[in-house]
């Protein structure tokens, strides 16, 4: 094995929002992380991302929410269209509801720009994590040779998460469905209102918010296409890609899209954690513990994914900052057993707290994701009695709160 480099107390692995967030949510209770990012630069793929008021509210606690709102229309209110007999219904926001759609780079930049310099280091890609059996402390493998120690360490690596795959989990399961994203920019304005409206066609689904005045974020929810992984990879054929599944659509839809900036186009597949995944998983082992999508990844129907993982920041701080703050003035040789106790009581309470919320949100995600394309009459039948049952106020889970830091 390669000599050890260094040593670091806490190490958030990945720099997209929940890992920024998570950092931010630690220095806010007075603890030190390094943010470990594979790439060479703050990735924001997937041009925008919606928060919902729970999500604001996180933001809140992490204080950056009051500047973001300046950057983003507040919603009043979203609707579905069917084109087959254009039928309009109302989506619940929720009562009170704060709504709104932002650049993912502007959510990036705020949190990065929020830490203290030399938290986030650039292009460390993780090969793999191992535990000294004795130490309790995680050593991380880099691709370039290295490896570094930590004494905790958080997984905020998204859905193909090296620090879950050390926790044993499952690999998230596979949606029928991609998603292609991206931005319009309208020079002059444009005539949209202030909603979120959602198309319905044959074989594919058009979503449109606009973010300000000028700039307005759409996707398109489509089949899984053969060459996918091709095609992610050329913002060309992702662009003829998303034309070509919207034949048919309203002309002013098909124009938003035909003048889409290219460089903001991404094409993602869709994957999910099972809700009973979700309420059985063991997410954390000793100092190590995983958040956002790398612990609970879903598919977008909700508009949760992201806000779910300011969540998950918020608590994962609380609870941590709990423990270790019992053991500021210990001195003795027994402090790293000690602080892997206090940090193995820190990881039980955040999932325990966080376990049930993310449950509920993934069922209700999951049956969001199979009434999309039901597989059959049974199943959709089936679902809509689950959704009813289970969810009759659709938008309930908007008015979580996940507490102050």
């Amino acid at each position: 094995m390669d000599q050890v480099e260094e040593m670091e107390e806490i190490i958030v692995v990945g720099g997209g929002i929940c890992g920024l967030a998570t950092a931010l949510a630690l220095h806010r209770k007075g603890i030190k992380s390094l943010v470990l990012e594979k790439s060479e630069s703050l990735r924001a793929t997937g041009a925008g991302i919606t928060i919902r008021t729970n999500g604001w509210r996180a933001l809140d606690r992490l204080g950056v929410g009051s500047k973001l709102r300046k950057t983003a229309l507040h919603l009043q209110r979203a609707q579905d269209i069917w084109l087959t007999d254009g039928k309009q219904q109302e989506i619940p926001l929720g009562v009170g509801a704060e709504t709104r759609c932002l650049r993912r780079s502007d959510l990036i930049t705020s949190l990065a720009e929020s830490l203290p310099p030399g938290t986030v280091r650039l292009g460390c890609q993780i090969l793999s994590v191992t535990q000294h059996p004795l130490t309790s402390y995680s050593i991380i493998q880099l691709q370039n040779g290295s490896s570094i120690k930590a004494k905790v360490l958080i997984g905020c690596d998204g859905a193909n998460s090296v620090v879950a795959n050390f926790l044993e989990l499952k690999p998230p399961k596979l949606l029928p469905s991609s998603e292609v994203r991206g931005f319009t920019k309208f020079a002059n304005g444009h005539d949209f209102c202030n909603e979120f409206v959602q198309v319905w066609g044959d074989h594919s689904i058009i979503g449109r918010i606009p973010v300000d005045n000028n700039l307005v974020y759409w996707f398109v929810t489509l089949k899984v296409n053969p060459r996918g992984s091709v095609v992610a990879k050329d913002p060309e054929l992702i662009h003829q890609l998303a034309l070509e599944s919207i034949k048919g659509f309203p002309a002013e839809l098909v124009s938003m899209i035909t003048n889409s900036d290219r460089e903001s186009l991404s094409l993602a597949r869709l994957r999910y954690r099972a809700p009973w995944e979700i309420l059985l998983g063991s997410f954390w082992k000793g100092t190590v513990t995983v958040a956002g999508d790398a612990m609970h990844v879903m598919g977008p129907f909700l508009g949760q994914g992201g806000s779910a993982g300011l969540e998950d920041a918020i608590v994962l701080a609380r609870c941590l900052a709990q423990k270790m703050h019992e053991i500021d003035h210990v001195k003795t040789d027994g402090r790293q057993v000690m602080i892997a106790h206090k940090v193995g009581e820190a990881f039980d309470e955040y999932v325990k707290e966080r376990r049930m919320r993310l449950v509920w949100l993934s069922a209700q995600t999951y049956l969001c994701s199979l009434l999309v394309k039901p597989p059959s009459f049974l199943v959709g039948f089936v679902c809509n009695i689950l959704m009813m049952a289970l969810f009759s106020d659709s938008s309930a889970h908007t008015q979580y709160d996940c507490g102050l830091l």
